[in-house]
């Protein structure tokens, strides 16, 4: 078997990751002006509130108490003098019409900060009319993100509720040493491009005891992305946890060091999904373990798709440069919703290498379902239903 696995030493920080000495100074964002009334603008209270806490040489916390605060599009900016908890008791509501939050492309953006925890709360960026327009009309807005971390390190996201984002509804960019833990979020299983985390470019980002209900992957991970570990998820309805879609760019980063382990898919198009861009490039996907998963009537259990290339433009007639190995599925068990469960459509041009199945049992309709080789060389072991094609 492939002696490697995500690296612990790396991931330490997420078990021993503690808010050490209780924050000394509190920021209400009542006391700044804010009303808890869904109404008002409390924008700029809730940035002289930031404000307050970023200059703080003592740690500090801002405190949002019961009830709900509307905010429009809105940047926590770094670098401050200490760590601050952001404790959230009420609900951040966006502007009901969707172009208020103009085409920048986030809500709420956290940038250039470090030692910031976030916890509990509830988003709701009435996302329904942004959906609308995406489906019935053109000039749409690029549609906001729920709440983005840009260049952010020592990172803590606990107990946090996302709701009805316009897309994605947590991103995490060009991180270190991210904790995301018993997150919610909520969308329709129809809404566009509503990923419940995104991940990119981030290095030590560990996502545990969360509930991703979407219309797009629960989990999504982009180029350039390192030691990062899922546990306990609950994925579905939404397109499963995906690495990808990569390859889009020549000169794209890989993904590497990769854990996926004990979770749940219910009803989700995919389970654990790899997708690479039909087209050159310089990536790579390797040291991906899937481990302890159980699927209920998921569409694509195990795919690996190497010949994403949507509406044939950009790519027609070319094989993907992503160079996929040493990719561990293990006691994988369930249902899919179709006869074929284990797909590996990977690149003529950079065949998938060792790959390696081990006890998996998969049933369609009470029965073995099937599997598909294209371009992959691995191994087996175990129980294997569908059997192995690999």
């Amino acid at each position: 078997m492939a002696k490697f696995v995500v690296s612990y030493v790396v991931l330490s920080f997420f078990y021993s990751f503690q808010l050490s000495n209780a924050a000394s100074t509190t920021h209400n964002v009542i006391k700044f002006g804010a009303k808890p009334d869904g109404k008002t603008d409390a924008t700029q209270p809730f940035l002289k509130a930031w404000s307050a806490a970023c200059r703080s040489a003592a740690p500090s916390t801002i405190y949002v108490p019961k009830g709900r605060y509307l905010l429009k599009a809105i940047v926590f900016r770094g670098p401050c003098k200490n760590k601050i908890t952001v404790l959230i008791g009420g609900t951040l509501v966006a502007p009901t019409y969707y172009r208020a939050l103009g085409n920048s492309g986030y809500w709420i953006l956290f940038i250039k900060i470090n030692r910031v925890s976030v916890f509990g709360g509830t988003l709701d960026a009435k996302g329904a009319g942004f959906w609308a327009c995406r489906k019935y009309r053109q000039n749409c807005p690029v549609g906001a993100r729920s709440i983005t971390f840009n260049w952010a390190n020592d990172i803590l996201i606990s107990g946090l509720t996302s709701i009805n984002s316009q897309s994605a509804h947590l991103v995490i960019n060009s991180c270190k040493k991210v904790v995301v833990r018993n997150v919610r979020t909520v969308a329709p299983d129809q809404s566009p491009n509503t990923d419940g985390i995104h991940v990119q470019g981030s290095t030590g980002v560990s996502i545990t005891g969360s509930t991703l209900q979407t219309g797009d992957d629960c989990i999504s991970i982009g180029p350039g992305t390192r030691n990062m570990l899922m546990s306990g998820i609950k994925c579905g309805p939404g397109h499963g946890i995906s690495i990808g879609s990569l390859g889009k760019e020549f000169n794209e980063d890989g993904v590497e060091n990769i854990m996926v382990t004990n979770s749940v898919f219910s009803g989700s198009d995919n389970g654990v999904r790899i997708k690479s861009w039909a087209r050159p490039s310089k990536g790579f996907v390797r040291k991906v373990v899937y481990q302890n998963l159980i699927m209920k009537n998921v569409q694509n259990p195990i795919i690996i798709d190497q010949n994403y290339c949507p509406d044939n433009k950009g790519c027609p007639r070319q094989t993907s440069g992503v160079k996929i190995s040493q990719v561990i599925y293990k006691n994988i068990q369930g249902t899919s919703a179709t006869a074929e469960a284990v797909t590996f459509d990977c690149s003529p041009s950079n065949p998938c290498r060792r790959i390696r199945l081990q006890d998996i049992r998969l049933a369609y309709k009470n029965k073995a379902a099937t599997s598909s080789c294209k371009n992959v060389g691995g191994t087996s072991a175990g129980v294997l239903m569908p059997e192995s094609c690999v």
